[in-house]
């Protein structure tokens, strides 16, 4: 096979490449690769075009074959570790730790047909076009589908070294026990330590997923060069008062537990956007007790999620808020607690792959800008172990996690042309 620095020093050229500053640029099969969304959508796929493919299920075991047979059809060798991870890997020209890409291929109960898969057909597209233009890399090159991205991130966590052990830490959705889940897909909760891998086996990941946002869509960029994965605080806050007649109970005389959560989110919304910023934070659920119209709420528990790519950002605005608190429990006579829930700390991109990743767009001639991703993915466990990077494209109208849910077959392969070109400059990087 032929290596990068030959392939370049002789100038080869294909139909599906192109010159640049007179060093060839390859590019996908666009076509084949929006005919892979497809062909995998059919799996699963609802009356109301949605699909419902969810991790372990019997569908969900369709489409890892069926992704299982095209790895070996591109000339990847395939297998399974312990938390069901399945990864194909071309070899290296050189012994040194792999390059890898991917993501996952299930579904929410009525996603859509590029949320994950994306990422995971542009890595196969990848190991397509480096075979029919016999390009081999100096590293292995890996493209893996991560298990159960969408309800436990078991196959992430795993193969970074976060996952716990214990089959009582995760609940699934759905109920089924999660080693039986893994087993079922070829894993073994047993041995699940032995999925995890070094620095020293990968040296970089590099996801591409569709935004599932409107930032690019808004600011009429194709390519989102991911800064990293935000981190998330969850907090449950419990403010309790005093339930009394909603008639006979004069204003100045009641301890009113949905006012004060009033202030609460007020509080919330204050310290999110001032001064201006990349944080967000959101109270989005609210528990009323007695919840009846004629009683002065005595109860009230309200949800609190706190994301940002800087810890000490998240660390601010929860410190902040707790003074907030105190304020407002005194003005309301009512007692607060805020109590923790879920703390997931941010994943960096390596500055190295996001100056690489712009300067591959600028090659190929499509804008791009830096934005952070507020949803979790497969990257933010990865990126804990080796350099991480992510690629976002477009979802129109924003929309995700939806039937509506939709990346256009060009902004798809500018895409993968984006991952294919920083993945071939990431081959000399490390070498």
């Amino acid at each position: 096979m032929t290596t990068l620095p030959t392939l370049h020093a002789q100038g080869q050229s294909a139909p599906d490449q192109a010159v640049h500053h007179g060093q060839p640029v390859l590019h996908v099969n666009g076509k084949r690769l929006n005919q892979s969304l497809d062909d995998l959508a059919a799996i699963g796929q609802m009356d109301n075009g949605g699909i419902c493919r969810l991790a372990f299920s019997p569908e969900d075991v369709q489409g890892r074959e069926l992704v299982r047979r095209w790895m070996i059809e591109a000339g990847m060798t395939v297998r399974l570790d312990t938390a069901g991870n399945m990864i194909g890997r071309l070899p290296g020209r050189l012994e040194l730790p792999a390059l890898a890409t991917g993501s996952h291929i299930d579904t929410v109960p009525c996603g859509g047909k590029f949320d994950g898969c994306l990422g995971v057909l542009a890595g196969l597209e990848v190991a397509r076009t480096l075979q029919e233009h016999s390009l081999q890399l100096d590293h292995p090159f890996e493209v893996i589908v991560f298990a159960d991205e969408e309800d436990t991130m078991i196959g992430s966590r795993a193969m970074a070294g976060t996952a716990s052990l214990e089959v009582t830490d995760y609940r699934r959705k759905d109920g089924h026990p999660i080693d039986q889940c893994v087993q079922q897909v070829g894993g073994d909760w047993s041995r699940l330590a032995l999925a995890r891998r070094t620095r020293g086996e990968v040296c970089a990941f590099v996801e591409l997923h569709v935004e599932q946002g409107g930032v690019l869509e808004t600011d009429k960029a194709q390519i989102g060069v991911v800064q990293g994965v935000v981190g998330m605080q969850r907090y449950q806050i419990q403010i309790t008062g005093r339930p009394n007649h909603a008639g006979t109970t004069p204003m100045d005389l009641r301890q009113d537990a949905l006012v004060a959560a009033a202030q609460v989110v007020l509080a919330v919304n204050q310290l999110a956007t001032e001064p201006p910023g990349q944080r967000v934070a959101t109270v989005g659920a609210l528990q009323v007790s007695p919840n009846a119209a004629n009683i002065v709420p005595g109860k009230v528990v309200a949800s609190l999620d706190v994301r940002d790519l800087d810890q000490d950002v998240i660390d601010k605005l929860v410190n902040d808020l707790k003074i907030e608190l105190v304020a407002i429990a005194r003005r309301t006579h009512t007692h607060i607690e805020i109590l923790p829930q879920l703390n997931v700390a941010p994943s960096p991109a390596a500055p190295h792959i996001q100056s690489t990743i712009a300067e591959v767009c600028t090659t190929l001639g499509l804008s791009s800008i830096p934005m952070p991703s507020r949803a979790g993915h497969d990257a933010l466990e990865i990126g804990r172990f080796t350099d991480m990077g992510m690629i976002f494209v477009p979802s129109e109208g924003g929309f995700s996690h939806s039937e509506v849910e939709y990346t256009s077959p060009d902004q798809c392969t500018q895409g993968a042309n984006v991952l294919l070109e920083t993945l071939l400059r990431l081959d000399q990087h490390y070498s």
